[in-house]
């Protein structure tokens, strides 16, 4: 058969149309598995995508399954805890290092896991009901450049027991510490037996992927540890959200009140990776009679006090007015005190836990959440004037706050008034949320705004009534 050009030209360029529709339907049937570097995406679409493929495999797991899953990812945090630690030093700049590692340690053990979620059954003359949890499925999740790396552990561990999976919008300062700690964790993961890409982010994370996030059909739960504006444009889409709000913990000293004991246990939790943890002592108000007292008290503790009027300089340098609010300036968030003296010409050594010195009630250092090595001190006629002044810089957030005194019924109360989330009475404010400093289970998302408190799994999945009637009835 003789074929002209024309002819053979039509039959090479068919057979290339033919080959190139072949290659772009595997293109586009390739799972978004395929474009993620464990677990790390450059779009925030596929990142949702292969969490939710990852999710259709790993809701058949059993629960000890799960718990084995979640084992690894506590096991991959203390054998990077070092290297982990540095890391987030170095890009957020700020903490310190070795209470870095304390709380990668803290995240690991005091987690919550899958012994919240036990089952409940009812049986009796009309047969058996079971109230079992499921999971939602793909969870959105926000964290924070002030902790990034144990809020995105702590969030995995108890996200995942309850079967579901996550796709995180990390902080921007905190982009390379959150994509290592969601590649090892998925490396560790699918070793101990799970599906790839149980833990998602995207590599470059901006307003507009947690939009994406947010609004993601397939995303069926929001999870936020950030800042107000991320919780307030959570709180407008149509779906559940469980979010960590701001707060600004009090501490009220009262004249019954063991000194040296608050001194110390207010330092050990205050300076506590400089300040950045939102449940750490903000402000302290003292009864006037032991003020002077208590303040020696803070200087025997390590801590060096400024005056008045350098509290007033400092403020005027380290804090800043956004609209009608107070807050600290980027450059000084969790830096170490000496940083924030060197600021007005002291020169001190970096092992000084806290700056200190005394304020009126009213003033930036009060009402702000200032989340940085200097803490204000202000004098009270009494437990009265104190407690009203604890609620009046509280803000009404309901978050934290604590007291020292020998006399429980202010201790009641006070933590009645106060109605706050967490409340440590004659301690530091940090062992109120467990794990290695307090008692109980640990997590660094305390749901103030919307009602959860300090979160377990039973905050992330669906309860289930399933009623068998007329039978498995045993006795």
């Amino acid at each position: 058969m003789n074929i002209s050009e024309d002819q053979l030209k039509e039959i090479v360029h068919n057979i290339v149309r033919q080959v190139v529709n072949q290659s772009d339907n595997i293109s586009s049937s390739k799972n978004s598995t395929d474009k993620g570097d464990w677990g790390v995406f450059d779009d925030m679409n596929d990142a949702v995508e292969a969490a939710h493929e990852a999710f259709l495999l790993y809701r058949q797991r059993s629960e000890q399954c799960r718990k084995t899953i979640t084992d690894s990812v506590r096991q991959m945090a203390l054998d990077h805890k070092e290297e982990l630690a540095k890391m987030t030093v170095e890009e957020t700049k700020m903490g310190r290092v070795n209470h870095k590692i304390a709380k990668f340690e803290n995240a690991a053990k005091y987690s919550p896991g899958i012994e919240y979620l036990q089952p409940q059954a009812w049986s009796g003359k009309n047969g058996l009901a079971l109230d079992v949890y499921s999971p939602f499925g793909v969870i959105g999740n926000i964290t924070p450049s002030t902790h990034p790396g144990p809020t995105m552990i702590n969030n995995i561990i108890i996200q995942l027991c309850g079967g579901n999976t996550i796709a995180f919008n990390p902080h921007p300062s905190a982009k390379r510490l959150n994509a290592k700690v969601i590649q090892l964790a998925n490396q560790y993961m699918v070793k101990a037996g799970a599906p790839k890409n149980l833990v998602t982010c995207v590599a470059e994370p901006t307003l507009e992927t947690a939009k994406i996030l947010f609004g993601h059909e397939k995303v069926e739960l929001l999870s936020v540890t950030g800042g107000p504006v991320m919780v307030d444009m959570a709180m407008t889409y149509p779906k559940k959200v469980i979010a960590a709000g701001p707060g600004n913990p009090p501490a009220l000293v009262d004249e019954t009140a063991d000194l040296t004991l608050a001194a110390e246990e207010i330092t050990r939790s205050s300076s506590y990776d400089n300040n950045v943890l939102c449940i750490a002592e903000k402000e302290i108000f003292v009864v006037e009679s032991v003020f002077e007292s208590f303040m020696n008290e803070m200087e025997k503790a390590g801590n060096y006090r400024l005056t008045a009027d350098q509290m007033d300089q400092l403020g005027k340098i380290a804090l800043q007015l956004s609209g009608k609010h107070w807050l600290i300036g980027r450059d000084y968030v969790g830096r170490n005190a000496n940083v924030l003296s060197k600021a007005i010409g002291i020169e001190l050594s970096e092992n000084v836990p806290l700056l200190f010195g005394e304020t009126d009630r009213n003033h930036p250092w009060v009402v702000a959440e200032q989340m940085t090595s200097c803490i204000p001190v202000v004098r009270v006629k009494d437990f009265e004037d104190g407690l009203q002044a604890s609620v009046k810089a509280e803000h009404r957030f309901k978050h934290t706050a604590s007291i020292f005194t020998k006399d429980m019924n202010r201790a009641t109360k006070f933590t009645r008034v106060m109605d706050c989330d967490v409340h440590t009475i004659n301690g530091g404010t940090l062992r109120g949320d467990g794990g290695e400093l307090g008692e109980g289970y640990f997590s660094h998302t305390i749901a103030t705004p919307t009602g959860e408190g300090i979160c377990t799994p039973l905050n992330f999945v669906r309860k289930r009534r399933v009623m068998t009637y007329g039978a498995y009835r045993f006795v």
